[in-house]
């Protein structure tokens, strides 16, 4: 196997990327506040050419009859109602058992959006706000330094933040952390050194970042970094829960995502799909519990990770996006405000940040995408050069997991499969939007 020596959370977490730009809600999404619905209709129905839908599912059953992918359910939506759900290949290679639509994925950094929509919910009950100091929530942080350079021995330089970073820094990756496993600053090798990720808390993960300078002055860099789990302790600290049970209780349960979570019980192992990875032959291969990667999610964590650590199904997490496209509400079920999810898929960054200086993977800050509240952001889709409609938000997991909600076209899109990021990942987000939009003919309906 030719190994990413990266650490366990490394790579589930070079996946947190979600995109989300506020926008007016169309007279669809207004009339639409129900769940998708499942049943099978045909997609001219709802502005598709059944025809030019052909040319997506090619394109996917393509990455499986090429190997570079196991197997791939997709569920394409618009107006609350799903246009199709498709499944390719298998969900284990060895026992040649086929993908399913509730297959269960490890969604890695689509995690990020949904620990965005925990603190949302915190906002709106005026638990903390985008202008506070984190250290008003988190004290630990209170003595941060920040990272200035290296003397003539090679010890750090450190400096005084010029302003404390905040909850808005931390909420746009703008904060001044680090991941640890896409740099080679000093500062990242102390976050490798440290174990940051592997922590068996998030008490302990808090306790080893307090120590740790942060790597850039506040606000003056896009670095793609730990915030969203530093969320997931804010979390706890706010509501006094667990952040799964504060999840269960307010999002999952709630919105009938029955398979979501941080793992997966026995009685659901037979769903799981199984992790890939290529070896030096450019083969797939299972992960095992000794690659360093996260396998099993046999048990609750004791370190939960806001920022990489849930597992869901495509149909359980299409329920989260109509939700968002919604304006907060599903089936009934009032998650946050309109306004508030307006806030949270709206660009925070300002204009210096987006200048495709700064990105994570195949994903690059630049004019035409900024980031929102743990998401990211298409401002003006076309100066970003893609294909979707304004205010459209979305983000990828590191086992090539992924989604976008449009709400120009009142359109969302869900895609989930299990490859490790790598060399010969196909980035199968970027593979799946223009035949999708190639199908979309009547984009104003």
């Amino acid at each position: 196997m030719k190994n990413i020596r990266l650490s366990t959370f490394a790579l589930s977490l070079l996946a947190g990327l979600l995109f989300v730009a506020g926008a007016p809600q169309t007279q669809a999404q207004q009339a639409n506040k129900k769940a998708p619905d499942l049943a099978k209709i045909k997609p001219e129905s709802l502005g598709f050419s059944s025809e030019r839908l052909q040319r997506l599912h090619a394109t996917m059953q393509q990455e499986v009859d090429q190997k570079r992918l196991a197997g791939i359910v997709t569920i394409l939506a618009r107006h609350g109602k799903v246009v199709e759900e498709r499944t390719y290949g298998e969900k284990d290679i060895a026992s040649g058992a086929p993908m399913t639509r509730d297959t269960i994925f490890r969604i890695f950094s689509m995690t990020k959006p949904v620990t965005g929509v925990a603190m949302m919910i915190l906002y709106e009950e005026g638990k903390w706000h985008p202008s506070d100091p984190v250290s008003q929530y988190i004290p630990e942080f209170a003595q941060l330094k920040v990272f200035k350079g290296v003397d003539q021995s090679g010890n750090m330089i450190l400096e005084d933040p010029v302003h404390p970073p905040t909850m808005r820094e931390l909420m746009t990756h703008t904060a001044g952390f680090t991941y640890g496993i896409f740099g080679t600053s000093p500062v990242d090798k102390v976050y490798l050194n440290q174990q940051v990720l592997q922590s068996q808390s998030l008490q302990q993960m808090i306790d080893k970042l307090a120590k740790i300078p942060l790597l850039y002055q506040p606000g003056t860099r896009w670095v793609y970094s730990a915030s969203m789990d530093i969320q997931g302790y804010i979390v706890e600290k706010l509501s006094g829960q667990s952040l799964p049970d504060f999840m269960q209780q307010r999002i999952f349960g709630p919105l009938g995502m029955r398979d979501t979570g941080f793992f997966v019980p026995k009685e659901k192992r037979n769903r799981f799909a199984t992790l890939y990875s290529e070896n030096d032959k450019g083969e797939l291969v299972a992960a095992t519990a000794g690659s360093g990667l996260p396998v099993d999610y046999a048990s609750q964590p004791s370190m939960p990770s806001g920022g990489g650590g849930m597992v869901s199904t495509a149909q359980d997490y299409l329920r989260f996006a109509q939700m968002l496209l919604n304006g907060g509400e599903l089936d009934g079920v009032r998650i946050l405000a309109p306004v508030t999810v307006q806030l949270m898929t709206s660009n925070h960054l300002a204009p210096s940040l987006m200048t495709g200086e700064f990105s994570i993977g195949p994903e690059i800050i630049r004019p035409g995408m900024g980031w929102g509240y743990d998401c990211a952001v298409f401002l003006d889709p076309l100066e970003a050069d893609e294909v979707v409609g304004k205010g459209t938000f979305s983000w990828l997991g590191a086992a090539d997991t992924w989604f976008w909600v449009d709400p120009t076209s009142d359109l969302i899109f869900v895609g989930m499969t299990q490859r490790m990021l790598g060399p010969g990942w196909p980035n199968v987000e970027a593979l799946s939007r223009p035949p999708v939009y190639q199908a979309l003919l009547k984009p104003r309906m």
